[in-house]
């Protein structure tokens, strides 16, 4: 017999079992929560710049939370917009960095309007800033 066929291993069965603690909420439960949760979170857009939007776009609500909630996935996309901006800040100079220090970045218009446009966003310059 050849001396490879003896040392063939089967794979090992891997057991595994869970805790009552480890059994995940269902996602109403979760829902829930994260609503309760909003009604104690500050966002950084204020409640009432979030409102005058939505009211000037014709929605209106009584309901903190649903506003709050608006007012976050607004400040994800800004968020979004500006990480997006500084990284194509950092890829044009990656070349210019010579010293290791930390560098401080300027937000230009083109890095904004590069990231805006990935967004389906189009901001152009006015005529007189040429």
């Amino acid at each position: 017999m050849n001396s490879n066929s003896e040392n063939v291993t089967t794979p090992a069965i891997i057991t595994t079992t869970t805790s009552v603690q480890n059994v995940p909420k269902p996602a109403s439960q979760t829902l829930a929560d994260f609503f309760v949760q909003l009604e104690t979170y500050n966002p950084t857009i204020p409640d009432a710049v979030t409102t005058h939007f939505l009211n000037s776009a014709g929605f209106e609500t009584s309901d903190v939370r649903i506003v709050r909630l608006i007012s976050l996935a607004s400040q994800k996309f800004i968020s979004d917009i500006a990480n997006e901006a500084l990284q194509s800040c950092k890829m044009k100079n990656i070349g210019a960095a010579k010293k290791p220090k930390e560098r401080q970045y300027t937000l230009t218009m083109d890095d904004l309007s590069s990231s805006l446009s990935e967004h389906g966003i189009s901001v152009k310059k006015p005529f007189y800033f040429n």
